[in-house]
């Protein structure tokens, strides 16, 4: 399998070359040749797999000869090695649970992924590699989570200041190590601008080996499929495919998932759900598209503008405006509604919604009240515990803390203060060592 350069205008790259060098060359993403088919076999008997059976069946063909079986084996059972529950929350409704990972959200499957894929790739190499990567929210803890340790990589995690939970400040911003968070006064697009810059910047290639741990790069993009085969797993007794509904920020998991459908995984429709930073639901509606200045929510990891990986979505579609709108709708949520959401399902159902996840309910419900005979699921892509003040005013209820997050409590954050300038982070990187 090798990794084509979206912009076109850069030879095709092995998977570790992808993931190594996490941008082409030509600025543009990577994205692979062809779309492995799964196995019928295994879709029609799919809960007889195991979930590191299942997950190395779907990885293998696009690592590969880079990663030799037995690891990659390891890889992605050390990868999932947490649960997905499918939850039933109304009649017609389903929330998969991925918060239950180590750092209580959905990137957590990414990021150990592409962390154990780059620490095998960089034993083979003497240059030590640098993880540049911006976080709206959950990025930031699962990459420093699932890159602390790592022999031969530094990790550079850039957040935007006064804009990410404070549960979501302690995981990225108390690791030490090999992890240095960088507390930038501006957006997640501010953020994100800044790390493109650098992997575009010829003296920055000259000193340092730079790749990213967003979802533009294809070892934190592409296990993301996972999750959406073992929903699959719990739903298929149902005996009719699902509606799913995706928060949605830079897109990396939508497109994750309609990765999966079209290597073969039954879904009838998916819903692109986006608090108001809606620029990929304006699309859907109007077939123009435009980025947009980021506006602050409380869905903060969905606060993007201009979303990275939706050019991979057109990308799997071949720009045809008719077939994905014939798979894909877009909700816009405001605030408020995701606030009445959080409460209402709480009082009517008992189940504690975060505000993405409030996000994904709320489109995935309206859409089914046009649909109603249809079935659905929402992803659920964070603890409720990362947001407490917007959960605890909307339920009345005090969330606790899982153990597994209680330790942060007792660190201190450190982090280095930036203004969202490419010409102080490009000083700070050259003259860091």
């Amino acid at each position: 399998m090798n990794y084509f350069s979206l912009n076109k205008s850069t030879p095709p790259v092995s998977f570790k070359d992808a993931t190594i060098h996490g941008q082409a060359p030509d600025k543009g993403l990577y994205f692979p040749e062809s779309i492995p088919t799964i196995d019928p076999h295994i879709i029609q008997h799919i809960e007889d797999y195991s979930k590191q059976a299942l997950a190395y069946s779907i990885m293998r063909p696009y690592t590969g000869n880079t990663i030799d079986e037995e690891t990659l084996y390891t890889i992605v059972s050390e990868t999932i090695d947490f649960p997905f529950p499918l939850i039933p929350v109304s009649d017609n409704s389903y929330a998969l649970e991925l918060f239950h990972g180590p750092t209580l959200a959905f990137k957590d499957v990414g990021a150990r992924f592409m962390s154990r894929c780059l620490g095998y790739f960089s034993h083979q190499q003497k240059e030590k590699i640098t993880v540049l990567v911006a976080t709206s929210g959950d990025t930031g803890g699962a990459v420093a989570n699932g890159f602390l340790g790592v022999e031969g990589v530094d990790v550079v995690i850039l957040y935007p200041s006064g804009k990410v939970s404070p549960v979501q400040e302690l995981q990225l911003t108390t690791c030490g190590q090999n992890i240095t968070a960088l507390e930038i006064t501006g957006s997640f697009d501010d953020c994100q601008a800044m790390v493109k810059d650098a992997f575009m910047d010829a003296d920055l290639h000259k000193k340092l080996q730079l790749t990213s741990a967003n979802s533009i790069n294809v070892a934190r993009w592409l296990p993301q499929q996972l999750y959406y085969f073992f929903a699959y797993r719990h739903w298929k007794e149902t005996q009719q495919a699902p509606v799913i509904s995706v928060p949605c920020g830079n897109f990396g998991n939508l497109c994750a998932g309609l990765l999966a459908h079209a290597g073969g995984l039954p879904v009838k429709h998916f819903i692109a759900a986006c608090n108001v930073n809606d620029a990929v639901p304006d699309y859907l509606r109007t077939g123009i598209y435009h980025t947009k200045a980021p506006v602050p929510t409380i869905s903060n990891a969905m606060d993007v503008g201009s979303p990275s990986n939706f050019v991979r979505v057109l990308e799997l579609f071949q720009h045809n405006y008719a077939d994905i709108t014939e798979i894909i709708s877009g909700y816009t949520v405001s605030d408020a509604i995701t606030k009445q959401t959080i409460g209402e399902v709480y009082k009517k159902y008992g189940y504690t919604l975060d505000p993405h996840g409030a996000v994904a309910y709320y489109a995935l419900d309206q859409y089914l009240q046009q649909h109603p005979k249809e079935k659905g699921i929402f992803l659920e892509t964070a603890h409720p515990v990362k947001f407490p003040e917007t959960v605890e005013a909307m339920t009345g209820k005090k969330i606790p803390v899982p153990a597994s997050a209680e330790y942060l409590f007792t660190k201190e954050k450190q982090s280095v203060k930036m203004d969202a300038s490419f010409a102080e982070l490009k000083e700070w990187l050259m003259n860091r060592h």
